[in-house]
Formats: C-alpha cells, sequence, structure tokens
C-alpha cells in the first residue's frame, strides 16, 4: 500500500515536470529551427508550429502549462499530507514522546519539506535545465501531453486570461503575449554557437557581430577625421573645380566657406557634369550647385546616424564636435567597411590592413579602431582612444615620434611611422605569453 503511495506522490512530480518542462521550451524554443523539422515532414513540428506562430495561441498554450502546474502542486500536497503525514503521526507520537496534535503538525512540516525539495529539484530545476538545453525535443516531446490538457483547460484558459487582462488594464498596464525575442546578448550567443557549430564562417560572424555592436559604435569611432577631408572652398572657380574633381576618387566632396569648420554644403560630382553638359554658363557658382549636408555630434552612435542618412536620403554626414566644430566625415561606406570590412574600388585604395612580420611582430594601422585591435590581437585595453594611434599617444603622453616605444596591457607598441602629428601604424609585440594558444 505505502509503496503504491509513493509511487503516486512521483507521478504527480513527473507531471509538475512536464508541465515545467513545456512552459520554458514554447518560450525558447527557435522558430526557425521548428519550421524547418516541419518541412522536412516532422508530424509533431507541424503541430507545434500552430501555437508558436501564433501569439494568441502561445498564449494560451502557457496558460495551459501554468494551469498544469498550479494544479498538479496542489494535488500533490493534499494527497502527501491525507496519506504520508497520516502515517508518519504515530512514529512522532510513539518515538519522539509528542502530543497528538503536535505530532501531526511536526508530520506535515516535515512532509511539505519533503514535497518542497522534491518538487524544486525534480520538478522545477531539472525540467527547466533541460527545456533550455535542448528546447526543441523538449517542446516536441511535451507536446503530445499538452494538447489533451488544453482541451480540458479551455474554459478555465478563456475564464482565467481574460480577467488578467482586465486586471492589466485597470492598472494602466500594456497588454503584452508571449512572443518569441531575444536581448541582443542573446542573439550573439546563437551565433557564437552557430559558428562553434560549423554553420557560420568566421567571416559570417564577425560580419553578424558587428552588426549586433553597431549601436555602441560612435560617429567619431568611424568618421574620416577632419585633416583627411576632401573639401573644397566655396571661391574656388568652377573651372578649376573641375580639375580637382577629376583627380579626387570621391563622388561626393564637402564645400566649405573660409574654414573647415563653416561648411556649408556638399558638391555632387553628377551636377557638375550635368552644368557642364548644360553649356557651363560663365556666371555659374559653386553655390549654385551645392546640396544641403546632414549634420550629427560626434557622440551619437552609428545606427542613429544611419537612421538619419536614411530618412534624409543622403550618403555622408557632417561630424561635429562639442564647439561646433568640424571634427569628421561619416559615410555610408564607412558604415558599410565597419560590417564587411574595407571596401575599396578601382578609384580608391583600401586602407592599410593588420599584417603579420616574420619576427613576430604585428603591424597596426594607427586609425584602426581599438576594439577592433583588441579583438585581432587577443587582449583589452582599457582606455577612452577610439583608434590605436589615440591609444599610443595617450600611452606616450605627448606627440608621439617614430621609433618611441610605449606598453600598453600586455603589448609593447612601438611607433612606425607619423604623418601630420598622426601615427600612422605601429608595431605591436607581445610581452607576455598567450595562454590561451597553450591551453588548446
Amino acid at each position: 500500500m505505502f509503496l503504491a503511495v509513493v509511487l503516486i506522490v512521483l507521478a504527480l512530480i513527473a507531471v509538475n515536470a512536464v508541465y515545467v518542462a513545456a512552459e520554458f521550451a514554447a518560450v525558447s524554443v527557435r522558430r526557425s529551427r521548428v519550421q524547418q523539422l516541419a518541412a522536412d515532414g516532422n508530424p509533431l513540428a507541424e503541430w507545434l508550429l500552430r501555437f508558436i506562430e501564433s501569439p494568441a495561441a502561445l498564449d494560451r498554450y502557457i496558460a495551459a502549462c501554468q494551469i498544469g502546474i498550479t494544479l498538479s502542486s496542489l494535488v500533490l500536497g493534499a494527497y502527501a499530507q491525507s496519506t504520508i503525514a497520516v502515517r508518519l503521526e504515530p512514529f512522532f507520537a510513539d518515538w519522539g514522546g509528542l502530543q497528538p496534535v503536535a505530532a501531526q503538525s511536526t508530520s506535515a512540516v516535515v512532509v511539505l519539506l519533503i514535497l518542497t525539495v522534491g518538487q524544486v529539484v525534480f520538478a522545477e530545476l531539472v525540467p527547466k535545465s533541460l527545456a533550455l538545453q535542448y528546447p526543441t525535443q523538449t517542446a516536441l516531446y511535451t507536446l503530445i501531453p499538452m494538447v489533451p490538457s488544453l482541451w480540458v483547460y479551455r474554459p478555465f484558459i478563456k475564464w482565467l486570461n481574460g480577467t488578467g487582462i482586465l486586471l492589466l488594464k485597470m492598472l494602466g498596464a500594456p497588454q503584452q503575449t508571449h512572443r518569441h525575442i531575444h536581448s541582443p546578448d542573446e542573439i550573439e550567443l546563437l551565433i557564437a554557437e552557430s559558428r562553434d557549430g560549423g554553420l557560420l564562417e568566421p567571416d559570417e560572424h564577425r560580419r553578424l557581430q558587428r552588426a549586433l555592436r553597431l549601436n555602441l559604435r560612435q560617429a567619431k569611432q568611424l568618421m574620416v577625421p577632419r585633416r583627411k577631408i576632401s573639401a573644397i572652398d566655396i571661391n574656388t572657380p568652377l573651372t578649376e573645380v573641375i580639375g580637382g574633381v577629376a583627380q579626387s576618387p570621391f563622388s561626393r566632396l564637402p564645400v566649405y566657406r573660409d574654414s573647415i569648420d563653416n561648411v556649408v554644403g556638399m558638391l555632387h560630382t553628377k551636377d557638375l557634369v550635368r552644368w557642364q553638359v548644360n553649356g557651363g554658363t560663365i556666371d555659374a557658382t559653386l553655390a549654385s550647385l551645392l546640396r544641403p549636408i546632414a549634420t550629427v555630434h560626434e557622440s551619437v552612435t552609428v545606427d542613429r546616424v544611419l537612421r538619419q542618412l536614411r530618412e534624409r536620403r543622403t550618403h555622408q554626414a557632417l561630424v561635429v564636435d562639442e564647439s561646433g566644430g568640424t571634427a569628421g566625415l561619416l559615410t555610408l561606406e564607412d558604415v558599410l567597411s565597419e560590417l564587411i570590412g574595407d571596401v575599396g574600388d578601382e578609384y580608391k585604395t583600401g586602407d592599410p590592413v593588420v599584417e603579420t612580420l616574420p619576427d613576430g611582430r604585428v603591424r597596426v594601422p594607427g586609425g584602426m579602431a581599438v576594439d577592433d585591435a583588441a579583438a585581432t590581437l587577443k587582449t583589452t585595453f582599457e582606455t577612452d582612444a577610439t583608434t590605436v594611434a589615440g591609444l599610443v599617444t595617450a600611452a606616450l603622453g605627448h606627440l608621439p615620434a617614430p621609433g618611441e616605444q610605449v606598453t600598453v596591457g600586455v603589448y609593447e607598441f612601438e611607433v612606425e611611422r607619423v604623418a601630420d602629428r598622426a601615427v600612422e601604424s605601429v608595431l605591436a609585440r607581445r610581452t607576455v605569453p598567450d595562454t590561451t594558444e597553450d591551453d588548446e
């Protein structure tokens, strides 16, 4: 008789575990994976897809899980108290020397503690961990008992969901349905798992990772710095502008008045060609061919800059500093280069890249972003600098000169080339052995 009681208790714990696993699996399973299985002819996947593709159906599915968890827990507690606790009363009364009322209370408390531990471990933690580690398999296997549960609990689900929605409206809270959403960190983890599983090439993984971090990069980290901007004075005669544009690799050039800090517009080479094709009137000026140029602050994130460029239907934006002066120029090509790497053409040479030298040192471009350099060198740098040139300059504490050396973290940097008081390239040498490679 006691064996039958134990088996019933274990069965109720197992029922609770199934509902817990079904709930966590339903909200963590990837819809794309289920769609793929359904397309391959898996009947359970086709059935499950009906619930996870519809937010309302998923709400009902989760509600059925929660009702099942609650009912099985209540039934388990009531059954254990009426059977096991009653059997333990004589033990506490005879062997513990307790009064009948005390023996009854002690027996109830002991059974409650044992059930609580068993429920938490076997009906909560274990099924939840399995559902999160194997969401697809768990969702498919738990679907079989969940379908009849949905049919049985249907009237209760409708009433409970309606009551919950009414209470949310009374509290002024927005009604939200269960959806399969992931935070950027979770998406990055999924991408990393796909790379480790061989589904993504290293270049694909790097591009997706950069796209996720686009909202963390500021305009000043991707812009062409002020000293490298190719710009035209507004008073330049159009005949001279034609010659300058012909030698320039750019199709859009900022136009300034008096100083580069006072950019008044942008010249598109098509407008210049159109003017010349239409006769090239002598009295025409550069100002008559200007187009407006978007302006953004250097601290604005790149994703916001991209949104502004798309709204204004332009390809470049002027980046200004805190004092309103020109800090640099950011183009769509700069953003594209951040995502897929440097993109040059027949007129523009590509930017310098990281190069490993025969002596083991690494040549790093000065204009390279600190984050990219850290990822390439497999280290981290604690600095506010945005480029390797800024990192080395800040570490030296003065304008660098070729041949100067400075240690930052686990790397020693030697200034290789300097142009216009800015570091063009450095040679990096690791001063501490890379333990990760030894561990592998």
